[in-house]
C-alpha cells in the first residue's frame, strides 16, 4: 500500500467554528483516529459535530471526548454508540509534548476539523487557552478595524 501523496486534497467533514473564537491555539497537531466502519459511513456522508468535544491523555494515549457521529441509517446490528470516546493515533512524540503542555501550563486539547485525507479520517487539534470574555472582544474590535482599513483603501 502506498502513503498518500503531501499535495493530495482534503475533503473537509466538519470545523469546530468556535475554537479559534473561544480558544488561543498554540499547536496544531494531526492525528487518526479509531473508529468502527459505520461511523466512517456517518462520516462520509458529514454526520458529525465537534462543537462540545474536547481531547485529553490518559495513560500515555490520547483520547477525544464528547464527538457525536450520528448513527449511520444502514449499518446492521445497531450501528455505534454516537458520543463514544475514540482513541486518537498520534505519535508518542507528539503525545507526551502534548501531555506536558496541558499538565504544566494548563491547556487545552481543543479538536479543530475533521477531515479525509487519502481515504482515511484525521483530526486536526489545536493545543490551546481559554480566552477571557474580553480577549474575545479584543479580537473582534481588531478584526472589524482591519476590514474598515481594507475598505478605505
Amino acid at each position: 500500500m502506498s502513503a498518500p501523496k503531501q499535495n493530495e486534497a482534503r475533503k473537509i467533514v466538519a470545523t469546530n467554528r468556535r475554537a479559534r473564537h473561544d480558544y488561543e491555539i498554540f499547536e496544531t497537531y494531526e492525528a487518526g483516529m479509531v473508529l468502527l466502519g459505520s461511523e466512517v459511513k456517518s462520516l462520509r456522508v458529514s454526520n458529525v459535530q465537534l462543537k462540545d468535544s474536547f481531547g485529553v491523555i490518559r495513560d500515555g494515549e490520547a483520547f477525544l471526548i464528547g464527538m457525536h457521529i450520528a448513527p449511520y441509517a444502514f449499518s446492521g446490528n445497531g450501528g455505534h454508540i454516537p458520543e463514544r470516546q475514540r482513541k486518537l493515533l498520534l505519535h508518542q512524540r507528539e503525545i507526551t509534548k502534548i501531555a506536558t503542555a496541558v499538565h504544566e501550563q494548563g491547556l487545552t486539547i481543543v479538536p479543530m476539523s475533521l477531515y479525509f485525507s487519502g481515504g482515511r479520517a484525521k483530526l486536526e487539534i489545536g493545543v490551546g487557552r481559554g480566552k477571557r470574555q474580553y480577549d474575545k472582544r479584543q479580537a473582534l474590535k481588531a478584526k472589524d478595524q482591519a476590514k474598515e482599513m481594507r475598505y478605505r483603501d
